[in-house]
């Protein structure tokens, strides 16, 4: 799974170049993911995610276990035990 959020979903997008003489190119808009750790209090273990920055705000602010279990419900994610 490359370039795509494990929490959010976010993933990459497809754009346009636009130059000063309206000349449009296509472009890709990456998500700003960061491999980052959590510890998972339920099972006592480290879990390393690719989150974008987003998530990451989100899992600081609600908590790991808040944010997993609502991303599984959603089903973003399966394999992340919380």
């Amino acid at each position: 799974m490359a370039r795509v959020c494990q929490i959010t979903g976010k993933r990459t997008r497809v754009g346009n170049n636009v130059s000063h003489a309206h000349n449009k190119t296509k472009r890709k808009f990456y998500p700003n993911l960061q491999k980052k750790r959590f510890f998972s209090e339920a099972t006592g273990e480290w879990v390393t995610l690719k989150v974008s920055t987003n998530a990451i705000r989100s899992i600081n602010k609600n908590g790991f276990e808040a944010v997993v279990k609502k991303a599984q419900k959603k089903g973003k994610l399966q394999h992340v035990k919380a």
